[in-house]
């Protein structure tokens, strides 16, 4: 399952540098790499910034979020109890997979292998990639971190309900660092990263789905609930979506030319409140 997954990785960045026009020649592999280190930078602080810079419809899109996780964190018990009957189906290889390709050092190993090829080969759009990855991975664990340890939800092997919290915040207390899943946000931002470079959707669709085996694992195993994963996976893409175009401004190659929007949409009709996401 591994060697596949890796293979696809390789042919994906065959694909993308036969995408790329000639980058620019007159920079040197260390000015590139000071200008990318400070590119992955500047993504941290931009994405970590634009909440001061939200207005009415941003926050009340946030609002819609929190609304529908909570929504979500009604039915987790009950998911954790139906994992029971389909853990022992599923496949070792997979459950294998998803705990070490989300691991820190699985998830920035690939992404330094991305940006490193990129830079040795001067191909500029693999190097933004690179840094795309990187900075939202970054972003994103340490949000993770901040969360669990505020929050200090109960994980599913504590036996708990999905709703206990032990909050004595920053304070570690083993099994309660549930919400939110940081295979999932780690994973994610990576396969969202890859995805945006392509315009075919089945190709888009197979890197999401193997975004997304971490964070299934992760609920078959009990060590996250559905809303866990679910709320990683929504935090990724705003990290990355954010991140990316603050990289507009880096660099000159682009992604297929598509306008990088995000669009929710707060749904609310009789017996029925929901969030839509719509993006490239």
């Amino acid at each position: 399952m591994k060697n596949i997954f890796f293979l696809f990785l390789l042919l994906c960045s065959c694909y993308i540098s036969g995408q790329t026009i000639e980058s620019l020649k007159n920079q040197t592999t260390w000015q590139n790499f000071k200008y990318d280190i400070g590119s992955i930078g500047g993504g941290i602080g931009h994405a970590f910034s634009r909440p001061a810079h939200w207005k009415g419809k941003e926050w009340l899109n946030f609002a819609g979020i929190a609304t529908g996780t909570a929504i979500l964190t009604l039915g987790d018990d009950e998911i954790d109890n139906w994992t029971d009957g389909i853990r022992n189906d599923i496949s070792n290889d997979l459950l294998e997979f998803g705990g070490h390709y989300a691991r820190p050092e699985g998830n920035y190993g690939l992404s330094s292998a991305v940006y490193f090829t990129g830079l040795f080969i001067k191909n500029e759009k693999l190097r933004r990639t690179g840094v795309l990855m990187i900075a939202s991975t970054i972003t994103g664990g340490f949000l993770q971190q901040l969360s669990i340890r505020i929050l200090n939800r109960a994980r599913p092997l504590t036996g708990e309900s999905a709703n206990n919290f032990d909050l004595k915040f920053f304070e570690k207390a083993e099994g309660y660092d549930s919400f939110f899943s940081g295979h999932t946000v780690l994973s994610f931002a990576n396969a969202y990263a890859i995805g945006k470079q392509f315009n075919n959707p089945w190709v888009k669709a197979g890197i999401y789905t193997v975004g997304m085996i971490p964070g299934f694992t992760r609920i078959i195993i009990s060590k996250h609930w559905f809303s866990d994963v679910v709320f990683g996976t929504v935090m990724s893409i705003l990290i990355v979506e954010s991140i990316d175009k603050y990289l507009d401004s880096r660099y000159e190659q682009k992604y297929n030319e598509n306008n990088k929007k995000v669009h929710w949409d707060l749904t609310f009709a009789p017996g029925r409140i929901g969030v839509k996401l719509n993006f490239n």
